[in-house]
């Protein structure tokens, strides 16, 4: 059961954080549901998630209020769970769009559904 956390601090207007990029899982070696719980510590977030083609999330706000460093829960933020099959890639892609400098904190799992 892989886990990825990671925390990225984006400068103003950063397009494409893609923080799964060096993860061995990115590309499923077996049929899986995947988990992703993401949060800033501002508003000025937008993530789109990807599985292969099909996309999962399209370009929508990330929930805020956040602490840098602080890994998201279930608790209190939103989950964005899927079935993905075996050879997709998962891409998370985040822009920063106020002008600012969040921290986005991340958690991603996979569970094999065989």
């Amino acid at each position: 059961m892989p886990d990825f956390f990671y925390s990225t601090v984006f400068t103003a207007n950063l397009q494409d954080n893609r923080p799964l990029a060096n993860w061995q899982f990115r590309r499923l070696p077996y049929p899986a549901r995947v988990t992703i719980l993401q949060r800033s510590t501002t508003l000025g977030n937008r993530t789109s998630i990807f599985s292969g083609s099909t996309n999962i999330v399209q370009r929508s706000p990330v929930q805020g209020g956040g602490t840098a460093g602080v890994t998201p829960s279930p608790l209190n933020t939103p989950v964005v769970q899927f079935d993905g099959q075996q050879g997709d890639e998962i891409i998370i892609s985040n822009d920063e769009v106020l002008a600012g400098t969040p921290t986005l904190d991340g958690w991603v799992n996979v569970e094999p559904l065989i």
